[in-house]
């Protein structure tokens, strides 16, 4: 590789990271927020949390790469045309592939990482995400047991205890259970326990409280009652796991007796074509910034931004394949589009790349833009002419 070439690699690298690092964090800020408030009601440590989000980081790096590294390589071949170095390295007889082709080898290590994550660290930690969530859901039960603690067990079921003793015996029991819109119940036990299974609490020398929507209440007393707790555990800790969270081996080749595959066997094959074409977006997106961007220009040129002109372009690109991998799950007509999307764009972008041509838009619309411009003030006039010929 040449001076230039590992230079333009290192501006490109380093203007890459500082803007994927930013963007991880805020979504990976995000995403994480969310499970906080099934981790505290769950009762876990903070250390569970930081499990937690750390494994959906995976999820998230094959969607802010390709976006961070248009911005960067836009931005590196912009600020290289604002210092007139590309102008520079056109003067001194430089081929356009001395930018080109660092930028390429940035866009392959990105998309070789991009298929890794996608294909088994992701899948990975998707399936341990959906286990913790599960095991979160389970360990709601034992939130019963919490003294003092008025915790939210289900959609209109809550449970308090005054205190635990030991053997798991509960003393000061209050359930209130609401769940049926045709009466209320209130329990009270003096105490009880949860049993073996777990699906039941087993309460001791009580009274229930029912009231009717006409506002009466009947009051029976129990020396012992069991509180069916099976809506709440006949799936926790029990992971449903999909077409995303699968890895490569099984896509390609799923067990026809897995349930879920026998429910929704089309978000499986629409999953697997997805792997098959995503992975390429770092180097597609490269290709889009270096047409956009990668030829000297003049600083009195009106044109819109080149990374905001990638950026966009991106955007639009990335909202086609979103729109066809859904609706692939669907119809399989869409698989193809899929696959088309990325290679009718990355045959334009060689295509405009290998003629060295500079991309431009139309005459008339150049004018519009540049009146636009103008009147925006981003821009000066052209001067007057003042209708004198030379001799």
């Amino acid at each position: 590789m040449k001076l230039i070439e590992r230079y333009i690699l290192k501006r490109a690298t380093g203007m890459f990271l500082v803007t994927l690092l930013p963007l991880m964090a805020i979504v990976w800020t995000t995403q994480a927020l969310t499970s906080v408030n099934l981790v505290t009601d769950s009762g876990q440590s903070i250390f569970a949390f930081m499990r937690l989000a750390t494994l959906i980081l995976p999820t998230i790096i094959p969607l802010i790469l390709p976006f961070a590294l248009v911005i960067g390589v836009a931005q590196t071949l912009t600020a290289m045309n604002a210092d007139s170095e590309l102008t520079v390295l056109n003067a001194a007889g430089a081929s356009r592939m001395t930018i080109i082709r660092p930028i390429l080898y940035l866009g392959v290590a990105l998309s070789v990482l991009s298929f890794t994550v996608d294909n088994f660290v992701e899948p990975y930690s998707r399936t341990a995400v959906r286990k913790m969530i599960a095991t979160a859901h389970a360990d709601l039960l034992s939130s019963i047991v919490q003294e003092n603690t008025f915790r939210k067990i289900g959609d209109g079921l809550y449970v308090q205890v005054a205190s635990r003793r030991s053997g798991g015996v509960l003393h000061g029991i209050f359930v209130a259970d609401s769940r049926d819109p045709a009466y209320e119940l209130v329990y009270y036990a003096r105490e009880g326990a949860v049993d073996e299974s777990g699906t039941a609490l087993v309460m001791k020398d009580g009274e229930v409280h029912r009231k009717l929507p006409d506002g009466n209440v009947s009051i029976i007393k129990f020396d012992s009652y069991a509180f069916d707790l099976t809506d709440m555990t006949k799936s926790a800790g029990q992971a449903t796991i999909r077409a995303k969270d699968r890895d490569l081996p099984f896509l390609m080749n799923p067990d026809p007796k897995d349930p879920i595959y026998l429910k929704d066997p089309m978000s499986f094959e629409a999953e697997l074509h997805r792997r098959f074409t995503e992975w390429i977006y770092p180097l597609l997106f490269a290709l889009v910034a270096l047409v956009v961007s990668s030829d000297a220009r003049s600083h009195r040129e009106a044109r819109v931004h080149p990374m905001i002109t990638a950026l966009l372009t991106c955007l639009f690109i990335r909202w086609m394949t979103f729109y066809a991998a859904n609706s692939a799950e669907e119809s399989r007509p869409f698989i193809l589009i899929m696959y088309l999307i990325p290679l009718i764009t990355g045959y334009l972008a060689i295509q405009q790349l290998l003629g060295n041509r500079r991309l431009e838009i139309p005459i008339t619309l150049e004018q519009k833009v540049k009146e636009i411009l103008v009147r925006l003030r981003l821009t000066k006039a052209a001067p007057a002419s003042d209708g004198n010929k030379a001799p």
